[in-house]
């Protein structure tokens, strides 16, 4: 029996040297960073969106940041006057994060928006419409600081929301809009008759 423990130790002792001697994975360093950017990116929905405090993007955007639009791409002069335009549309708009998955330098969050439109922003006037809608942004974020975007949401669902909640004020807009053109084409044709009746 001795024998036998003997000869699995040292069978066994190489196996348990090995292993005892690799260093452990870097995990906490690539946690920490991993971490670290899902904490810019909730500052994003808590501090800019949910509470107004646009001063915040000093601090979590880089200054060459791009967000890359599905037709075009904006830089971040342009993407934060977006932001300041739907608080103000919306002054009660809050974002919740649903779900929220890091991997290397990019940040991909699944999002909830939800507000009522009891504000005029230009063009919109305030309307008293209520909005829910889901979308996705993507974040590339590197020492810090968040230097590209990528968001999506169904943009036609929002339409939706709007004429559903404002269909009857749409349709009765639609119908003046049209007395006033069949009332001014009648006004036009009423003054192309003048002259012939004057010959």
């Amino acid at each position: 029996m001795k024998r036998v423990t003997a000869l699995a130790l040292a069978i066994c002792a190489p196996a348990f040297a090995a292993t005892a001697s690799t260093p452990a994975p870097p995990f906490p360093a690539t946690i920490s960073q991993l971490e670290m950017n899902k904490a810019v990116a909730r500052r994003v929905f808590e501090e800019i969106f949910n509470q107004g405090k646009f001063q915040v993007a000093d601090e979590i955007y880089a200054p060459d940041f791009v967000n890359h639009g599905l037709r075009r791409d904006v830089g971040l002069q342009q993407d934060q006057a977006a932001v300041h335009w739907e608080k103000q549309a919306f002054p009660d708009l809050k974002m919740t994060v649903d779900r929220m998955l890091a991997e290397g330098d990019l940040v991909t969050v699944v999002w909830t928006l939800r507000g009522t439109n009891t504000a005029a922003a230009s063009p919109l006037p305030a309307t008293g419409v209520t909005l829910q809608l889901r979308g996705i942004t993507v974040w590339r974020i590197v020492a810090g600081k968040i230097r590209e975007e990528w968001t999506s949401f169904d943009l036609a669902l929002a339409a939706r929301q709007f004429v559903a909640q404002l269909k009857w004020q749409l349709i009765g807009l639609f119908l003046v809009a049209v007395i006033l053109l069949l009332a001014a084409g009648r006004a036009t044709a009423r003054l192309r008759l003048l002259p012939a009746a004057r010959r």
